[in-house]
């Protein structure tokens, strides 16, 4: 807008000097000569050039002006924006809360006003439509005496045939005129309920459509929400699992709680203990009880963790590497204390489990230290994780099942044989009562036989055959 005004103030500056020239040349053209008058014409058109490249400057400055204060103040709203960008989601969250629960409330206003307003206009309609009908009857009231008053003057000395003609004539124009009032009214009174319908459904469902807004936009809302206590609450959650798995003793608290809800979950009560003493002074973590030639099987629940994750902090591969080998170091001198402790002949199992309630280090393990792996089976150390502790679990638990079936199985022999007479019993019975239902059956033929033949001699008695045919006789 600034540089059209420029632009105009330029041309209205060139049309004023060339006004004044114009004017100048026409009053001084008879007293100059034509030598003076070019002079005169290359000083002008010097001073036009001269005005023009000043004009062009002072154009070009107010440009270059008008640009930097556009730019300060596109600056100025940006950092604004960045400013109401930066304030709080809480703010931002009341802020369209508030602005959704005025529009509801403004809708809720504009569909009460409307409902009142059509009722108005209805109430005022139909007012209208009864004054009209009152105003229209007295019409024809007034009409209707006027005729039979002109008629009856008019007519007077005519038969009465003709005034009966005339009155007739008027009964059916007044039930014309009183039909097409009432079908006038009825119309009205239909579309006036057509268009209250037809406003009704549009408020109705404008009304639901903000309201299904505002209330997605409130779930949404609620689930942001929901989400923002969820992520605080697991990074509070991991906060507290580093510091846990920091300290050694935490660590192996942490072990031994994850073990102990897995085996209860699993195994019944009396087949396990916890912080079991062994005969040597040694407490086990766990010991399960499995049926010979098993035997008592000693879990231990901690782990060598500090290695571990100095190898994946370390910045260097040189520190990664001096980590990795004192984290084996660490791994197989947990499974040496493990196999002198809990590894007892005569009183715990030839092997032990080293559970590792950690996933990733039992991975790394498997995964990346087949030497660590195989030294532990060479000293029947067996390594289990959360996961693979429920197969090991679920495998004693089908022992454990297996030992009950044949500690039970000579009493299900003896059933079995009872069983077996029983069923001989009921075999010799249930032959007997075949036997008497055969006998049944044929007596039960029999007696149909002869209840057939009996009909047959009633049936002959009521047609009167006694005289003539000779009847049949009965079996025995």
């Amino acid at each position: 807008m600034l540089d059209w005004v420029l632009v105009g103030a330029l041309l209205l500056g060139m049309a004023g000097l060339g006004w004044q020239l114009t004017r100048l040349l026409r009053s001084q053209q008879q007293a100059i000569t034509p030598e003076q008058l070019e002079q005169r014409h290359r000083d002008m058109l010097r001073d036009l050039h001269q005005g023009l490249q000043q004009q062009a400057e002072r154009t070009a400055h107010a440009l270059q002006d008008a640009s930097e204060r556009q730019q300060r103040a596109l600056l100025d709203t940006g950092e604004r924006l960045r400013q109401m960008v930066a304030g709080s989601g809480e703010t931002l969250r009341q802020a369209v809360s508030t602005e959704l629960l005025q529009t509801r409330q403004a809708l809720t206003q504009l569909q009460h006003n409307q409902q009142e307003r059509l009722g108005q206009n209805q109430e005022m309609l139909q007012r209208e439509l009864g004054q009209l009908t009152v105003n229209l009857q007295q019409r024809l009231d007034a009409l209707r005496t006027e005729l039979l008053e002109k008629v009856s003057t008019t007519l007077s000395g005519q038969g009465k045939q003709a005034q009966d003609t005339l009155l007739a004539t008027l009964q059916h124009v007044s039930q014309s005129l009183t039909q097409t009032i009432d079908k006038l009214n009825q119309t009205v009174g239909e579309r006036l309920e057509q268009i209250s319908g037809k406003v009704s459904e549009r408020l109705d469902e404008g009304f639901k459509k903000t309201n299904e807004t505002f209330v997605n936009v409130m779930a949404r809302l609620a689930t942001i929400d929901e989400a923002q206590k969820k992520i605080d609450g697991l990074a509070s959650n991991v906060v507290s699992l580093q510091e846990l798995l920091g300290d050694k003793r935490s660590r192996g608290a942490f072990g031994e709680v994850q073990l102990e809800h897995l085996v209860r979950n699993v195994l019944p009560e009396a087949v396990f203990g916890f912080q079991v003493t062994l005969s040597s002074g040694v407490r086990a973590d766990c010991v399960l009880e499995l049926p010979p030639p098993t035997g008592r099987v000693a879990v231990d629940a901690k782990f060598p963790l500090e290695n571990y994750r100095r190898m994946f902090d370390a910045a260097e591969e040189g520190e990664r590497k001096l980590a990795r080998s004192q984290f084996v170091r660490d791994v197989k001198k947990h499974i040496d204390d493990i196999a002198s402790k809990y590894i007892l002949p005569g009183e715990t199992a030839d092997g032990a489990v080293m559970f590792v309630p950690a996933e990733a280090v039992f991975a790394e393990v498997h995964a990346y230290h087949d030497d660590v792996v195989a030294y532990a089976q060479q000293k029947r150390v067996w390594i289990v994780s959360p996961t693979t502790l429920m197969a090991v679990l679920n495998t004693a638990r089908a022992v454990l099942r297996d030992a009950q079936m044949r500690e039970q199985l000579h009493v299900m022999q003896h059933e079995l044989v009872k069983l077996a007479e029983e069923f001989g019993r009921f075999d010799k019975r249930m032959q007997n009562l075949a036997t008497h239902i055969g006998q049944a059956h044929r007596d039960v033929q029999e007696v149909h036989i002869t209840s057939q033949k009996i009909s047959k001699r009633f049936a002959a008695i009521e047609h009167v055959q006694l005289e003539g045919d000779e009847l049949p006789e009965l079996e025995e």
